[in-house]
């Protein structure tokens, strides 16, 4: 169930109670838009913003009757009315004040995801600058490929995390959007200055041409930024259970006091958060195709995307929300082993350096081909032998004629590969 990933904070926004809250704010400032056009008695506005009300129970039970949500509602309000009733819901259709409603509460939910994006970067900026040098094999294929710092890795999410924060401002703009121009988009029975000043009011801009409805491209991005959003999260979280693996045991997400890795076997300590993360974002990206389906309606509305809607926008923004705060948690509580990455550093017996060896070679004189093959033949012996690489190369004639053995040694030097990790820093501003 959805329930259980969801925030008091972000279930308040997709709470039923909320959504027809918004629904009123936006039929109150309508009234307010007419009486200020004089087309209704500034009275009958004034007595719908202080008396207009609505309750859930009975909402459901006209929606049962009528079969329609927004219907249900205005029946349930004009109940809490007297006379003025009959200005309530004046010159609208149902979507100028759903979907309105919805451009709010996604704005609503789009601030909470900002705001946990902003205290994921915290973290990560502390990482990236705690472990700025320590050492760490980096990996390509699943291989040992050449010694890297463990705080690139917190400083490349750090990048990436604010390249979704960028994303989401723009996306959130995209439906930064009101619309209150009718039945077909054409204004005819509701006046242009309705739609700007209910939108002024609300915070969102009017679209600038619509039909029934806002457009469905704008919730698509917003869609896919979540998605993507999503895809940052798993990448991280793949990583660390990737990092947690016995074998390697580099780094380890937080485990508490009372937590169990398994019903059968007491020793594990599984990295659970990390997969359910990766597992959720597929969500995200399955939601974001289903967006993109919503674009294409009939003539100027059919009401196949709002059904979709009402479990996609809601659904996206809670787990969105959720592995954001399960992220926080991980990183701020990130176990981190150095002895474990020396000791990782040293399981190829040296052949990490191979490329720094190959470059000197090269330096001293001799073809890169020649180099190349025969640092990767001393290479293939230390795999085959399971020897030492250096041993392999300090034995071999030709190397230690071009490098002689202090310059070999220096090959194996793991602070080489640290020397220009504060030209990046200084890049992303981590300095």
């Amino acid at each position: 169930m959805i329930e259980r990933y969801t925030r008091p904070e972000m279930g308040r926004i997709w709470s039923l109670e909320n959504r027809y809250r918004k629904f009123l704010e936006v039929e109150i400032l309508a009234s307010e838009g007419w009486a200020e056009l004089g087309v209704i008695p500034r009275e009958a506005a004034e007595l719908i913003a202080k008396n207009s009300a609505f309750n859930l129970a009975r909402i459901e039970e006209l929606e049962k009757e009528t079969r329609h949500d927004v219907v249900a509602f205005t029946r349930s309000v004009a109940e809490s009315l007297g006379e003025e009733s009959r200005y309530f819901h004046y010159g609208l259709t149902s979507y100028d004040v759903v979907d309105t409603a919805l451009s709010v509460l996604i704005q609503e939910a789009a601030q909470l995801i900002a705001e946990g994006l902003e205290e994921l970067e915290e973290a990560l900026k502390e990482k990236a600058l705690k472990y700025k040098n320590t050492p760490v094999v980096g990996r390509t294929h699943g291989v040992h490929a050449e010694p890297t710092s463990l705080g690139l890795k917190f400083a490349l999410w750090l990048s990436e995390v604010r390249r979704d924060q960028v994303r989401l401002a723009r996306a959130k703009e995209a439906v930064r959007v009101g619309k209150l121009s009718g039945a077909v988009g054409n204004f005819a029975h509701i006046d242009p200055f309705i739609e700007e000043y209910v939108c002024r009011k609300l915070g969102l801009e009017p679209a600038p041409v619509s039909t029934q409805v806002l457009q469905r491209d704008r919730h698509a991005e917003f869609m896919g930024t979540l998605a993507i959003i999503g895809a940052t999260l798993e990448k991280m979280a793949l990583e660390i259970r990737n990092q947690q693996r016995t074998e390697v045991r580099e780094l380890e997400e937080p485990f508490y006091k009372g937590q169990k890795g398994s019903s059968a076997m007491p020793h594990k300590r599984n990295p659970v958060t990390c997969e359910q993360v990766c597992g959720l974002a597929r969500l995200l990206r399955g939601y974001a195709g289903t967006a993109l389906e919503n674009v294409a309606l009939w003539q100027e509305r059919d009401i196949s995307h709002s059904s979709v809607e009402r479990v996609i926008l809601p659904d996206a923004t809670i787990i969105t929300d959720h592995i954001l705060q399960q992220m926080i948690r991980v990183i701020r509580g990130l176990e981190v082993y150095p002895e474990h990455m020396a000791a990782n550093l040293e399981l190829t017996g040296g052949l990490i350096f191979s490329q720094k060896v190959l470059l000197e070679l090269v330096g001293s004189g001799l073809r890169r081909e020649e180099a190349y093959n025969l640092v990767q033949e001393c290479a293939m012996e230390a795999w085959a032998k399971d020897r030492s690489f250096k041993e392999i190369l300090s034995e071999n004639d030709i190397v230690r004629e071009q490098l002689g053995s202090e310059k070999l040694e220096d090959c194996f030097n793991p602070d080489h590969y640290l020397q220009r990790i504060e030209h990046i820093y200084r890049r992303l501003g981590l300095e």
